[in-house]
């Protein structure tokens, strides 16, 4: 803590100028930028913390079975759609279901999160629709035109 938070009215004659004018560090963390903001190291270490709440959480937990109806792509790393909302599901998981989330935290994340996330993803026009079981087949982006003024 600076000299300047301690003192009575945030100043005190024994700090520098500079020092009264220096923001405060934070003590608590900041959480880091959403996954697709990320690349290299920092976006390996993410998709790999995210992969292992995937795999022991959310898919024993919530997986449906596959069908044509409600598709699963078991390489869904490969689809930035699927990494995008998945990891967003996830934020909310850590934001909702820790100390901080209140009593009816879960609640809020399965009503609010996890319904509409699984929804979208497993959807058969949603970012799995080509892959079938065993077989991820990558998705092509729609075109677009160049912009013109």
């Amino acid at each position: 803590m600076t000299a300047a938070a301690e003192a009575p009215g945030g100043s005190d004659a024994a700090t520098a100028p500079d020092e009264q004018d220096a923001p405060e560090e934070r003590s608590d963390p900041q959480p880091p930028p959403f996954i697709l903001y990320q690349d290299g190291p920092a976006y390996g270490e993410a998709l790999h913390r995210l992969t292992l709440w995937v795999r022991h959480l959310l898919l024993p937990v919530y997986g449906r079975e596959v069908t044509s109806n409600a598709p699963w792509c078991t390489r869904w790393w490969l689809h930035p759609e699927a990494v995008a909302q998945l990891y967003g599901l996830w934020m909310a998981w850590q934001g909702l279901t820790g100390d901080d989330g209140g009593l009816a935290g879960p609640a809020m994340w399965h009503r609010d999160y996890l319904g509409p996330v699984m929804t979208s993803l497993r959807d058969p026009g949603g970012p799995f629709a080509g892959c079938k079981a065993g077989a991820h087949r990558d998705k092509e982006a729609p075109g677009m035109d160049p912009f013109t003024d």
